[in-house]
């Protein structure tokens, strides 16, 4: 016997919107469990906080800038989003 990858079917599947910070109601902890990656317009982007792929937009951090809360500013992107699983 070998050892297979997981599959496809233990996965969750990828919701149309999803953030990372837990406080928000895009936040879907399964999805998590797992290595998800973003490419935006063609290219894989490590830093992106929130999506929307209907929409077309995702969030990333605004350099170190905080806001008056200490998370980071986000600013929004437009473009093409794909989500998928590493």
């Amino acid at each position: 016997m070998t050892d297979t990858p997981p599959i496809a079917a233990d996965r969750p599947t990828l919701p149309d919107r999803l953030a990372i910070d837990a406080r928000s109601p895009h936040h879907v902890r399964a999805v998590f469990e797992h290595d998800i990656g973003i490419r935006f317009n063609g290219k894989d982007r490590n830093d992106v906080e929130e999506y929307c792929i209907s929409e077309g937009w995702v969030r990333v951090p605004a350099g170190k800038t905080l806001d008056r809360k200490g998370q980071p500013l986000l600013i929004k992107i437009k473009g093409t989003v794909e989500a998928f699983y590493r």
